[in-house]
């Protein structure tokens, strides 16, 4: 299956200001891209290049006062395949778990694991066999727990907000589950990406970029949506980390206003 992802973001700024951006797909899909993406800004200005602590590609510039344009395009490869599923995938000790994954067990900006939220984790899903079962459980919880309103976003709800305002957009769902996750001694972390309607109904709502998170189970990464809430086909990813905190695609250093958005991930095998 060949996937064409992309996005045009405009925005615009009453005096010059830094930027940081995570605009690029991720590393790991280098290997599965058919036309490189290539971030075009609108007026052209320097930018630098540079891998986070994560392993995501970013890119640092200083926008110029007025309108600033992003663009990209790629064509990735996908298998065509839902998410991986592996019913059997044990949980670790956290003894046993590799040094690098040990990060992902721990409090982070939106995932507060040492709150109430740690007892109401083990009430909730202590019973539950542990490993993919209970990140199953995990996620069926959250999903039908948060109601999706794009008029409720907020950038700054953490997962306990989320659990108490019982609303939200998909970072909050990812958010809760990581958390719920974590507190269950399970390392999770967050990924950001594009994910289109491909293989379910389409969707009139304009489309965004998405997010969903990975469990480290039976010595590997699995993704996870507590949205969705099903496999789904054509994850692209563009960046992953603790929490949305550390995969924000575009930070300023000043003020800037965002002037239009859009973003796309189509099916085009054949075409």
């Amino acid at each position: 299956m060949l996937i064409q992802v992309g996005y045009e973001i405009a925005f615009e700024s009453p005096q010059p200001a830094p930027m940081l951006t995570m605009l690029y797909l991720h590393p790991s899909r280098e290997m599965t891209t058919k036309q490189p993406d290539r971030l075009v800004v609108t007026p052209r200005v320097p930018i630098f290049e540079y891998y986070d602590l994560f392993g995501n590609r970013c890119g640092r510039l200083v926008a110029p006062a007025g309108r600033i344009v992003f663009r990209n395009q790629a064509l990735v490869e996908d298998c065509g395949l839902p998410d991986l599923q592996a019913p059997q995938a044990m949980q670790a000790q956290v003894q046993d778990l590799p040094s690098d994954v040990l990060l992902y067990l721990l409090a982070s900006r939106y995932c507060e694991v040492d709150s109430e939220l740690k007892d109401l984790a083990w009430s909730l899903f202590g019973t539950t066999p542990p490993g993919w079962p209970r990140v199953q459980a995990i996620c069926d919880f959250v999903h039908n727990h948060i109601r999706f309103d794009y008029s409720q976003a907020r950038a700054n709800r953490t997962a306990l907000e989320a659990y108490r305002e019982q609303v939200g957009v998909c970072r909050d769902y990812m958010h809760l589950a990581v958390t719920f996750c974590r507190n269950c001694n399970i390392p999770a972390r967050y990924c950001t990406g594009y994910l289109g309607d491909i293989g379910v109904p389409p969707n009139a709502a304009p489309m965004d970029f998405s997010a969903w998170f990975e469990v480290y189970l039976g010595g590997q990464w699995y993704a996870f949506d507590a949205r969705n809430n099903i496999p789904r086909i054509g994850r692209v990813l563009m960046a992953r980390g603790r929490d949305a905190a550390d995969v924000a695609l575009t930070t300023t250093f000043g003020t800037n206003e965002l002037k239009s958005f859009r973003v796309w991930a189509d099916d085009v095998t054949g075409t």
